[in-house]
């Protein structure tokens, strides 16, 4: 912003002079630090809403998860095996979005878009696992509508699975993004929102790995 001032001159009258505001001059770094600031701040907002959320499935799980109606339980239906492969997947796929992360902070841009494919690629297989195991209980009549077990357990997975799938549609349109404009200050920021997200999605499905599906089969 800049002001004038007026001062006598000498042949009579008034000089004005203009003069920059010096903390104007620093006014678009300082509303992209805002930006930056609310944007992270509104999106740490929306992780504590998602944890509301999962914390409300799992407190369902926990009370009708031995609900069987006569019908099939845990042990019966659980490919332990293929399960746990599922989870190295997205395990793995936490691993390699954080060297994504430390190749975007040392702007080495090509190799952060390698990690993000293999990231994608990670996330990719573990969706796969994750239809094929809802065909499988679909083959053998372990739908939703079977008990409340049921119920309960495809809607907790069947939750996280979605967030997965909205995590991978976002890992793609951010690889376009950077193909197209490159690491600019909006995409690392939305970079590192993902991150955020991805990570978070891992914690949760820690949570279902050992509180639905170890304890289904141990118990």
């Amino acid at each position: 912003m800049s002001s004038s001032i007026a001062s006598p001159a000498p042949e009579g009258g008034y000089q004005f002079y203009v003069t920059e505001d010096p903390h104007h001059a620093h006014g678009g770094d300082d509303e992209e630090h805002h930006h930056e600031t609310g944007t992270m701040l509104g999106f740490w907002i929306y992780l504590m809403s998602d944890c509301l959320i999962f914390g409300i499935l799992f407190a369902v799980y926990a009370v009708v998860g031995q609900s069987y109606a006569a019908g099939p339980s845990p042990a019966d239906l659980f490919e332990i095996d293929k399960i746990l492969l599922a989870t190295f997947f997205l395990l793995f796929s936490s691993i390699t979005y954080g060297f994504a992360v430390i190749n975007m902070q040392q702007k080495k841009q090509n190799a952060m878009m390698f990690w993000l494919i293999i990231t994608g690629l990670f996330g990719f297989g573990f969706l796969v696992m994750e239809v094929l195991e809802f065909q499988h209980l679909a083959h053998l009549g372990a739908g939703p509508g079977a008990s409340a077990f049921l119920s309960a357990f495809w809607t907790l997975v069947g939750t996280h699975g979605l967030h997965v799938t909205a995590g991978f549609i976002w890992l793609i349109v951010l690889l376009v993004q950077v193909k197209m404009h490159g690491l600019t200050e909006a995409n690392t920021r939305r970079i590192l929102c993902l991150s955020l997200f991805w990570h978070f999605l891992d914690l949760i499905w820690i949570g279902v790995f050992s509180f639905v599906y170890l304890t289904g089969v141990l118990l």
